[in-house]
């Protein structure tokens, strides 16, 4: 396991002056073949202690006398065969078994990534790749999309990075050098512990030349994964790319940070109990912190970071510090909101008309219009109610109906509350729409996901089955309760990004 304590027996290993010698490996290719040369060869190693974390590349001996087994860096006493091998650790393997992977725009944890429905939010996608493919020199480092919860920005971020891979080819170049895609409900992906390791291995994969220099870095600090996130941007990506020869005309790229206010704990937080974890504000300026760093050194990466605008980052990246070099864009405030609301809506239902057999496809439906103008112009409204009604189990014209004949205006004093308070109450309306008669069950089934259960992939049907047991349900209940909830709550067998 990575970085886990292997306890090897004083027969096998000596340290000086202790019996045993603990030794921690930083990753599982290392411990097997570890493992093998202790077991099964005899070998025998004597290690200077430099502590649980570092293994030293110094007064390591291993006697081959009597061996073939490979051996890692360290200096040959005893007879040599010539067949023995000197292995050592690929640069990019190392930062791959360390890396966020499921916060990757490609990544199978987020399969298929979310992205905006043709021909909405185009103005926005095309003022960034505007801003990014500009060479006039006067263009800032930073852009920073913001916009309220439901507005689609997650889409946005996913829909200019597939516009410019399609670029690809004629730019002679992959454009998008790294993205990171924060969720607050993925431990990988909800801390900045893993931030600079992603970004410097995607840099490596996607500049063929950078590689050779970020496994140097790694080969002279093996303990790179353990160090200050400040200190490893710096031996990972600003060291390596200043050894570059062809810097100065090295293509520009870009590095995507989606959902900084998603990153709520402490990279210390593994190693600490989670009450003493820094808060989520101080987390996220630690974050805008590390891309300002990296922004400062003047290398050929742009940044495009997307976020609400929470009070605490607006007011940094309206700082002196941040000012000059950033390009703040209100995704609120450009493009016709209602416009692409009613696009997707009218796609949307004409699919369902389709798969439910339901006649004219391009029929407009009742209560169209009033799903559009009650959205406001949020995305995540309408992707809610078509979620709810594209129900193989109901009929999405009734159920339409349903949410219209329940909506706010019979609860007035909830209207007015909030800007997103037509969304609260869509989610109230979801959750009234369960059968009186489960609503007990119901209450007990969500008791148990509240409570701390976590499913991986498809095993949720089987865990709830297991609870259906337990608590003396007919099989099968628990699942059979969710199923009028499927619009709000997703579990991550069905392979979306986020769950409601």
């Amino acid at each position: 396991m990575l970085g886990s304590k292997t306890q090897l027996s004083q027969g096998n290993v000596e340290e000086y002056g202790e019996p045993e010698a603990y030794m921690t490996v930083e990753n599982d290719y290392l411990n097997e073949l570890m493992r093998v040369l202790v077991e099964s060869t005899g070998t025998t190693m004597a290690m200077e202690p430099l502590g649980p974390d570092r293994w030293t590349q110094n007064n390591q001996y291993y006697d081959q006398s009597s061996s073939t087994a490979p051996i890692f860096n360290g200096t040959i006493v005893g007879g040599v065969h010539p067949t023995s091998q000197v292995f050592t650790v690929d640069g990019l393997q190392f930062l791959y078994q360390h890396a966020a992977m499921g916060a990757m725009h490609e990544s199978d944890e987020r399969f298929p990534p979310p992205l905006c429905h043709p021909g909405t939010r185009d103005i926005v996608v095309d003022r960034a790749i505007i801003w990014y493919l500009d060479k006039s020199g006067q263009k800032k480092g930073i852009m920073w999309v913001h916009a309220p919860v439901g507005f689609g920005k997650t889409a946005v971020a996913g829909t200019i990075t597939e516009r410019l891979r399609a670029r690809a080819k004629d730019l002679g170049f992959d454009p998008i050098g790294a993205t990171f895609f924060f969720w607050r409900t993925s431990p990988e992906r909800n801390s900045p512990a893993r931030f600079i390791i992603t970004l410097a291995y995607q840099l490596a994969q996607n500049i063929p030349e950078l590689r050779p220099h970020v496994e140097v870095a790694i080969k002279n600090e093996p303990g790179v994964m353990k160090i200050a996130l400040e200190l490893q941007l710096v031996k990972l990506i600003v060291e390596p790319f200043k050894a570059l020869p062809t810097l100065d005309t090295m293509p520009n790229r870009l590095v995507i940070v989606d959902g900084i206010d998603e990153c709520i704990n402490s990279d210390r937080e593994s190693r600490v109990k989670k009450q003493y974890a820094e808060d989520q504000e101080a987390v996220q300026i630690r974050v805008l912190d590390l891309i300002h760093r990296l922004q400062s050194h003047r290398l050929p990466l742009s940044f495009l970071i997307l976020s609400r605008p929470e009070a605490w980052i607006k007011q940094h990246l309206g700082s002196s510090a941040f000012r000059d070099v950033v390009e703040p864009l209100d995704l609120y405030e450009i493009g016709d909101h209602m416009d692409d609301v009613a696009k997707f809506v009218r796609a949307e239902l004409s699919r369902i008309a389709t798969t439910h057999g339901l006649g004219n496809v391009d029929e407009e439906w009742a209560g169209e219009k009033w799903l559009v103008w009650r959205s406001k112009g949020q995305m995540v409204y309408v992707s809610t109610v078509i979620r709810h009604i594209d129900d193989p189990y109901g009929d999405p014209r009734q159920l339409l109906k349903d949410i219209i004949d329940n909506s706010s205006a019979t609860s007035p004093h909830i209207s007015h509350s909030t800007p997103f308070s037509s969304l609260y109450e869509l989610y109230a309306q979801i959750m009234r729409s369960c059968p009186h008669r489960n609503r007990a069950v119901l209450m007990e089934v969500l008791g148990d996901i509240l409570s701390g259960l976590s499913f991986e992939d498809n095993a949720y049907e089987a865990a709830l089955g297991l609870l259906d047991r337990f608590w003396g349900r007919p099989l099968g209940c628990g699942v059979k309760t969710l199923r009028p909830l499927h619009a709000v709550l997703r579990h991550q067998g069905q392979r979306r990004d986020h769950i409601n």
